[in-house]
């Protein structure tokens, strides 16, 4: 695979730099400014890692030059007000913090940028211990929360400019689009890739049934019926095998939708031998602060974590992204596997393993979207997302090269259950016999490939994933969908595969011999 470039120089500002395409969109965004003198709302869109704070740091030190106004920044995470804070120091902005613990400003004072959280800023104004009236500018980072609507009753003469890698908002009711007028959007995550400002993924995918799954409120699934999935030991030895195969040996950073299901990670982790810890909001500071530091420093650490890592958490080091949940939010799709996409020195490829087919529902996390259609017509573009049903109508399972290796003496390892299916009706079966033909497929691949009772007993083990996706099929078939209907049918499946295996090997001990049609019972 061909290497990332070197990024060009940046150019220079005061105590910062900037890259040409970082300069670009800052240009674009003042001549917008320029071009509608009356309140013209902008959001600016770039994809995580494109170096968001730097731009608005930027904006804010020009702004205030050029206008003498002072500026309001705004975050809903402790964090990303830390950072901000700091950066906008870099960018030679004197700046004050609006925490919890400041009560009161001086008037006049010397600060012409503040930084805060939404909430905090909202409580100090409605107890009028602070006012917006001399802000000339207010910066939403993160706008794709729309949690700053409350603000608008108390900022109405300045500039609002929203910055934020998806412009889709969190709560569907509330549009982007009646908030702002108009979307710029910045660099391409493919075009950051080709310039060497973010590196590349490679991504697996493991199809996991989400049937089962529930959606909550808010429009994403509900933690519950995704602790019920993820927590099942088939659940993660997918897991496990997944990162063994994928993922061995490289930093890797695990999210979860659950705290049950982090904590079930890192006991299955712990119990295989491999160095891991648990992260969730229930962690004090100082303990979140050690054990970020254990796995900054450590080469192969694992971190199994639950949200609090999306935003606000920035370790270049990060080799691999483990997605072992689902999730329908296309801004949290992007957050997670973008935590692993900064550059750094000998570091220009990660890893992205999919346990939830979010693949499915969104695509590769490079591919080209169209930001503008997303932003104009968010409930189209909602409704066109593949929905779990037909994610599962349309997948069909593919041995993976290992396994077909197993079955090497197998010439034919196909079975359609469809094609079985219409064909058992034709001839006036019952639709069982689909199922005792499938077993007899499996059955006699297992005693092909082995020499031993134990041998193909092993071999049946692997072909669970398989059993899962011809169960499924056929129940669609009877049009009995329901999950423990389709799950006993699993379970009975393989109960017969293996009995089919003792009881074959007691009608021959010195070896295997291909069994005779099973038939309906």
């Amino acid at each position: 695979m061909q290497e990332n470039p070197i990024p060009p120089k940046p150019e220079n500002t005061v105590g910062k730099q900037l890259y040409a395409y970082q300069q670009k969109a800052i240009d674009e965004i003042f001549k917008r400014l320029k071009d509608h003198p009356t309140r013209h709302n902008l959001l600016y869109q770039l994809p995580t890692g494109g170096g968001k704070t730097v731009i608005f740091s930027e904006i804010t030190r020009r702004f205030i030059e050029l206008t003498g106004k002072k500026v309001m920044i705004l975050t809903h995470r402790v964090e990303l007000c830390k950072q901000t804070h700091e950066m906008l120091n870099e960018f030679g902005v004197k700046n004050k913090v609006i925490s919890r613990e400041v009560k009161e400003l001086p008037v006049p004072n010397d600060y012409m940028c503040f930084v805060a959280m939404v909430e905090t800023l909202n409580n100090r104004l409605r107890d009028k211990i602070l006012d917006l009236d001399n802000i000339g500018l207010m910066i939403v980072d993160e706008a794709h929360y729309n949690s700053f609507g409350k603000l608008f009753k108390f900022y109405e003469k300045g500039v609002l400019i929203g910055v934020t890698a998806t412009p889709l908002s969190s709560n569907i009711l509330l549009p982007m689009k009646d908030n702002y007028d108009e979307l710029i959007v910045g660099e391409s995550i493919s075009s950051l890739i080709e310039m060497g400002y973010l590196a590349r993924a490679t991504t697996w995918s493991y199809h996991v049934g989400l049937t089962s799954l529930k959606v909550g409120r808010n429009g994403d699934y509900t933690v519950s019926s995704s602790e019920r999935l993820y927590n099942n030991h088939a659940m993660q030895d997918k897991l496990l095998h997944a990162y063994r195969e994928r993922s061995l040996g490289k930093k890797t950073l695990i999210f979860n939708n659950g705290i049950a299901t982090s904590q079930y990670v890192y006991a299955t982790f712990t119990e295989a031998g491999y160095k891991i810890k648990h992260l969730d909001n229930t962690h004090s500071p100082k303990e979140r602060r050690e054990i970020l530091d254990w796995f900054r420093e450590k080469p192969d650490a694992i971190l199994t974590s639950v949200s609090i890592l999306t935003t606000g958490f920035d370790e270049p080091t990060v080799e691999s992204i483990i997605l072992n949940r689902a999730t329908k939010s296309l801004t949290l799709y992007f957050q997670m596997i973008g935590r692993g996409s900064r550059v750094i020195p000998g570091k220009t490829e990660f890893t992205v393993i999919d346990l939830g087919n979010n693949l499915s529902r969104f695509g590769l996390w490079e591919e080209s979207i169209d930001w503008d259609y997303i932003f104009r017509h968010p409930e189209a573009y909602l409704e066109s997302l593949r929905s779990d049903e037909e994610i599962e109508r349309h997948y069909k399972y593919l041995m993976p090269d290992e396994l077909r290796e197993k079955f090497a003496k197998s010439e034919n390892i196909e079975f359609d259950i469809k094609e079985e299916h219409y064909k058992a009706l034709a001839e006036g079966h019952r639709p069982k016999i689909v199922v005792d033909r499938s077993i007899e497929q499996h059955l006699r691949m297992c005693k092909e490939n082995s020499e031993t009772l134990d041998e193909a007993i092993e071999l049946a083990d692997l072909l669970k994933e398989e059993i899962d996706y011809r169960v499924r099929v056929y129940s669609r078939c009877l049009s009995k969908t329901s999950e423990s209907y389709v799950k006993w049918l699993q379970d009975d499946y393989r109960r017969k595969l293996k009995a089919g295996l003792l009881r074959d090997s007691h009608h021959d001990d010195e070896s295997f011999e291909v069994f005779p049609e099973m038939g309906e019972e």
